[in-house]
């Protein structure tokens, strides 16, 4: 049966809430999935609660995003022990340091003209990280855009006037995390990043699979990834980055892998120290 590792909630920047996901995960009648939201495990209590009793299995996970040498690498980790006090309180740094960028943009925002309320910028995010999209999500309240897309293009993307950098952990420091909270860290979509000769580097690390099925990657790096797993007995994971509708990502359950990866990645956790 199907799994898809690779799921996003309203606890960072997806429009469905946990539960709304698992309930979505049973009608596509998906054998498993992972919650991976962005710096946060804030959505996993939830998820497990609504997928209790059921016949999906919730695989607690995570998406860190990392910076090195000025490009952004995702880290995707799984199994891990996401209660531990340790690894809230470090979560809590990266949500303190998104805060801060988010109120640098819209202090630059303000400088040229459109004026956003921090408060409100809040209140869209709720309980979620807080990141860009519900800055974006401001900026159409307010009627300076009409659509998510709109606001990165003209605003908050790369090279945008209101555009920051914000405090990022290394790739090495994020699978260094993962290991330590006894998950298992994964490469997430390496074809976006186009940065290959990096991967010895991060296995060398304690990096243990690689996403190799992804909605943009293209037939040959599904091949150029799939041989780099095998080469270095990496697992072969992936997923279909869903983040619910309205955005600009495909459908829960798009991109999967078989049922013996999650049975794969389990297995390899025992091992772990």
């Amino acid at each position: 049966m199907p799994v898809d590792l690779h799921v996003h909630s309203t606890a960072s920047d997806g429009t469905l809430t946990p539960e709304e996901i698992v309930n979505q995960a049973l009608r596509s009648r998906l054998s498993a999935i992972s919650l991976t939201d962005h710096d946060t495990l804030n959505g996993i209590g939830a998820a497990l609660r609504a997928a209790h009793g059921t016949n999906l299995e919730l695989i607690p996970g995570i998406e860190l995003n990392t910076d090195w040498a000025g490009i952004e690498i995702h880290i995707l980790g799984y199994y891990l022990e996401f209660q531990a006090i340790w690894l809230q309180r470090s979560l809590d740094v990266l949500r303190r340091a998104r805060e801060k960028r988010a109120i640098v943009m819209i202090e630059k925002l303000a400088k040229i003209g459109i004026r956003l309320s921090f408060t409100r910028v809040k209140e869209i995010a709720g309980k979620a990280t807080l990141g860009r999209p519900h800055i974006a999500q401001a900026l159409i309240e307010a009627g300076y855009v009409s659509s998510v897309e709109e606001a990165f293009q003209r605003y908050i993307g790369h090279g945008k006037p209101a555009y920051v950098m914000h405090h990022k952990l290394n790739p090495f420091q994020a699978i260094k995390l993962i290991l330590k909270a006894r998950g298992i860290p994964v490469l997430a979509h390496p074809g976006l990043m186009d940065k290959d000769e990096v991967i010895p580097k991060f296995i060398k690390a304690g990096l243990l699979g690689i996403e190799v099925y992804y909605p943009r990657h293209t037939p040959e790096m599904i091949g150029k990834y799939t041989r780099i797993c095998e080469k270095n007995g990496l697992i072969i994971t992936g997923g279909s980055d869903s983040h619910g509708p309205g955005l600009d990502y495909p459908p829960l359950g798009t991109v999967t892998v078989p049922d013996k990866t999650a049975a794969d990645l389990k297995l390899l956790r025992q091992f772990l120290k």
